[in-house]
């Protein structure tokens, strides 16, 4: 008669064989653990989405020999090391920040110099801070000017004319120095979108009553394409197409209530002209129709602001430009041809081809063409129009355009997932 299997409790572990009592304690948290946990955090920091993070993490953790876990949200990584019975885990709080692309490329450079064992892990942590202390490469110059030239710049490629344009650009500077003076103050950064719609929509109704008329709503849109929550939106349906539930519920919700914002700013902002004195008016006409070869320069001017304002190197300023405009105008000649939602399926398919081929050529990751490029293509601009037309109780008008929004996000998820499938990047950023 067989003797029943008796288990080693904890408290026995001091009065077992050496061999066994090393056998059964958990692993110590060594150098490993340490720069995994690191280069998390910062790729956090800088805009990376959960599926990729957690599968940039699981990558360098099995290169190094670790069993870990990880589940990353907008504000948090969990990461867990050991076997299943006997885990270590880690909650990293993190606070989202801005796209960092240069960042992100020295960030994977560096996991792959320690995955392939030309810097030690500890060496790893180390350069890790050196990365993150890194000054700005751009100066509050250059980003006020590229503020304003992605405002101006949009104001185009949304039908306007110069007077727009003009607009555009003066409000979109005013929002960007908002916005470098409040970055380090989290209490006022907080109320920046709400402040940003107001200037914007207030510079576009004391500029119709002064300078003449002009089409508003495109002037106020074009001054907040920066802070316009599509980029935001598209990754939150890319995480919930990849099955990370959590995450992408999260950045819709913020993305839906950074869109209230705006709409609440806007909304306020508009009022100011109208507590001003009248003044006679000519007749209202539309904004003018530039030539085909202004809105091509537009296109370029957009890429290199947009550029300069993710922090990409310079090196890469000539690929972001042309992954930019081989995808605004794909998009183009799709919904041309197939309709806006196709159109934009169109766009993000070509996009991400191109951008995973021109990672596998380069051995760099595919988010420094992607990232800018999606920017010319997300949503924004229809969700605000969406909850403009909600604002002025036209319900059917803004749940029509807020349903196209999401089918535009769901077609560019769509397609970048397809793109994946179609032509693999050998990296996971």
């Amino acid at each position: 008669m067989c003797a029943p299997a008796v288990s080693t409790p904890p408290s026995d572990l001091a009065e077992a064989a050496p061999e066994l009592a090393a056998s059964l304690a958990p692993p110590p948290p060594g150098p490993a653990v340490a720069f995994v946990l690191r280069l998390g955090q910062a790729l956090h920091r800088h805009g990376t989405p959960a599926h990729r993070l957690e599968g940039l993490m699981m990558r360098v953790s099995e290169r190094l020999g670790l069993e870990a876990r990880f589940f990353s949200t907008p504000t948090s990584i969990f990461a867990s090391f050991g076997p299943a019975e006997d885990l270590s885990t880690s909650l990293i709080r993190v606070e989202p920040g801005d796209f960092d692309l240069e960042r992100l490329i020295l960030l994977d450079m560096l996991a792959d110099d320690v995955i392939q064992g030309r810097l030690t892990p500890t060496e790893g942590a180390t350069r890790v801070e050196t990365i993150l202390s890194r000054p700005p490469r751009y100066g509050p110059a250059l980003q006020l000017l590229c503020w304003m030239l992605a405002g101006a710049s949009a104001a185009l490629l949304f039908g306007g004319g110069w007077k727009e344009m003009g607009v555009a650009g003066v409000s979109s500077l005013a929002i960007g120095g908002v916005d470098l003076l409040t970055r380090k103050q989290p209490t006022t950064a907080r109320v920046l979108e709400p402040v940003a719609a107001v200037l914007s929509a207030a510079f576009a109704g004391l500029a119709a009553h002064f300078f003449g008329p002009l089409h508003g709503e495109v002037a106020t849109l074009a001054g907040l394409i920066v802070l316009l929550p599509g980029l935001t939106l598209t990754i939150a349906v890319n995480e919930v197409a990849t099955r990370n539930l959590i995450s992408g519920t999260s950045r819709l919700t913020h993305a839906a209530l950074v869109f209230l914002q705006l709409g609440f700013g806007a909304a306020l902002g508009s009022r100011v002209a109208t507590v001003l004195p009248p003044v006679p008016m000519p007749t209202p006409s539309l904004p003018t129709v530039l030539p085909p070869g202004v809105a091509l320069a537009a296109l370029v001017v957009a890429g290199f602001a947009i550029a300069v304002l993710f922090r990409a190197r310079p090196r890469d300023w000539g690929w972001i430009a042309l992954a930019g405009a081989a995808a605004f105008m794909g998009a183009r000649l799709g919904a041309l041809l197939l309709g806006p939602q196709l159109g934009a399926f169109a766009g993000a398919l070509l996009l991400g081809i191109g951008s995973n081929a021109l990672a596998r050529l380069r051995n760099r990751p595919a988010v420094t063409t992607v990232v800018p490029g999606l920017m010319l293509l997300v949503p924004g601009s229809v969700g605000f129009r969406s909850l403009a037309s909600l604002l002025e109780r036209d319900v059917v008008a803004g749940v029509d355009t807020a349903f196209s929004m999401l089918m535009v996000a769901v077609a560019l998820a769509a397609g970048l997932l397809s793109a994946n499938a179609l032509m693999p990047s050998r990296k996971v950023l």
